[in-house]
């Protein structure tokens, strides 16, 4: 097919100490000939194994950094010349490459609510996007929020291209693991991070021999800022016995959910897709996650879904499941088997279909 320039948002990392969802789903499912093009590495190594062409923002045009920053990639795209341009997640820089690039094949895929954000935040600039480029979303919760006011027929135009995990071909059964719940994730109130303590808080008094642990910060990096929600947050973290251990790398973050008895996904806001429950169940952890946005259909029942508030009902959920190492196994399995829906092979596959997809239309 040829070369493809795959294009990060001009905030998302891609180094070992500083790289969100989006970079470790670009890393996983990167093709032999894929060149990555976003912003310089922040004092970190990048990640192995990928060509990296780092853009930095110049003077012009005049406007914002994003705009500076799509003009930064539609001038590397000249040097690169790709048989297509994989935009993620910004519909902006996505209609500007399509626009200074004529002829040019673009696929924008789409990782969060499309509703919220610039460049397709109304359905004429969804159908705008429509006419003149691919697009696929990683979720059906994404798509239908991306074809919402659109003809019927933009529905058949919009692709599905989700997510994808590895799964490890052992994992330790409920009986070999430490008696912990754990949270993973950005120390964030639309995470639910706060509701997690809130629930462990309950839980703590009747069972004193397991422990309650919290992986992340506000920002996928080491250097992550101490923010008001999280200086709030540790002393009542503390008070109910929860060890906030801060940012960890990503393997880490793995290995912790490899040794968890449960994992919680407790998010207010709606996962357009929800990788850490995925995550945790190709781990072999016990999930309970809520029932929102892309959530349900990366869970099926490999999980527990459960609305994180009220809380006492949250803590009900992972009390009933601290209480039954039976149940854990059953859900556990049950995790492993919907995991493997969503394979790193099958995520790739899709995504090669959808790039071929892209350069016979797609607009251009």
């Amino acid at each position: 097919m040829g070369r493809v320039a795959v294009v990060l948002p001009p905030r998302e990392g891609f180094a070992t100490g500083a790289v969100g969802a989006i970079g470790l789903q670009v890393a996983a499912l990167a093709g032999a000939d894929d060149v990555i093009v976003g912003p310089p590495p922040a004092g970190a190594s990048l990640l192995p194994g990928h060509e990296y062409r780092p853009v930095r923002p110049g003077l012009w045009p005049p406007g914002g950094r994003g705009l500076r920053y799509a003009a930064a990639v539609a001038r590397a795209l000249r040097d690169i010349a790709p048989a297509v341009v994989e935009v993620h997640n910004r519909p902006d820089i996505a209609h500007y490459i399509a626009r200074h690039h004529p002829g040019q094949k673009v696929l924008l895929v789409l990782h969060n609510d499309p509703q919220g954000m610039r460049g397709a935040d109304t359905p004429a600039l969804r159908a705008g996007l429509l006419a003149r480029m691919a697009v696929v979303c990683v979720s059906g919760w994404v798509r239908q929020r991306f074809v919402a006011g659109l003809p019927d027929s933009a529905g058949r135009q919009v692709g599905l291209s989700p997510n994808g995990v590895e799964l490890p071909p052992v994992v330790p059964p409920q009986s070999a693991r430490g008696r912990v719940v754990l949270f993973a994730g950005r120390v964030v109130a639309d995470k639910g991070a706060d509701l997690f303590v809130a629930a462990c808080e309950r839980l703590r008094p009747d069972h004193p021999d397991w422990r309650f642990e919290m992986i992340g910060a506000d920002r996928f990096r080491g250097d992550a800022p101490v923010t008001p929600f999280v200086s709030a947050l540790a002393p009542r973290a503390r008070a109910a016995g929860v060890e906030m251990t801060g940012y960890r790398p990503h393997a880490d973050v793995l290995d912790a959910m490899a040794r968890a008895a449960i994992v919680v996904v407790p998010s207010r806001w709606p996962e357009p897709f929800g990788l850490t429950a995925l995550e945790a169940m190709a781990a072999g952890a016990a999930l309970i996650a809520a029932p929102t946005g892309g959530l349900p259909e990366v869970v099926g029942d490999g999980g527990i879904l459960c609305a994180p508030e009220p809380v006492a009902g949250l803590a009900r959920a992972i009390g009933a499941l601290v209480d039954d190492v039976t149940a854990r196994d059953s859900l556990a399995a049950r995790g492993r088997a919907g995991a493997a829906r969503f394979s790193v092979d099958h995520a790739r596959a899709r995504r090669a279909a959808q790039r071929l997809a892209a350069l016979r239309g797609g607009g251009g």
